[in-house]
């Protein structure tokens, strides 16, 4: 098991007696998961969940909250964002079967959920930050990101896309 920044382990054991857990990241880990995430800030991470012992691994059902602050995609300006994400995971044993370079695997849904169990133990302060990882918004704008770029001169998608200049043609008319 690779260390990360909020690790938190469970082990099969504490599985099998089942266990509730509500754990926030102290200044120290937020700072290593917003510097993993390219993240301005990261001001709160928490996560509760509930783990118990399945045929062939641990069940973690929960939720992750965080308040974290983004770069605009389009101006590198601070979005706050606040963020807060259920999770149903299961950490199988057997979680990838074997397959050959010739074979075609089908994944469906409920199969993404499925992760492997590191031998008798998972992290789950791992897990919760691939969840927060998931959960951010690929392309965060800045509410004034358009009125911004616009005083740049950077010209909209409507104004520099493919049919602009039909547009403009058809208004000469």
């Amino acid at each position: 098991m690779t260390p990360t920044e909020f690790p938190y382990v469970v082990t099969l054991a504490d599985a099998a007696r089942g266990r509730q857990i509500a754990i926030e990241a102290d200044t120290e880990a937020r700072a290593r998961i917003a510097a993993r995430l390219d993240l301005v800030a990261l001001d709160r991470f928490a996560l509760t969940a509930e783990v118990r012992a399945v045929a062939g691994g641990i069940a973690a059902t929960g939720s992750i909250a965080a308040e974290a602050v983004q770069r605009c995609a389009a101006t590198d300006l601070p979005v706050p964002a606040r963020i807060a994400e259920d999770f149903d995971l299961r950490f199988l044993r057997d979680a990838a079967p074997e397959v050959t370079a010739e074979e075609e695997v089908e994944i469906g849904s409920a199969d993404c959920d499925i992760l492997p169990l590191d031998g008798d133990r998972i992290d789950l302060g791992e897990a919760a930050v691939q969840t927060l990882s998931l959960a951010l918004d690929p392309f965060p704008r800045h509410p004034d990101a358009d009125r911004i770029l616009s005083e740049k001169g950077v010209l909209s998608e409507e104004q520099a896309g493919p049919f602009a200049a039909l547009a403009a043609l058809r208004g000469n008319k």
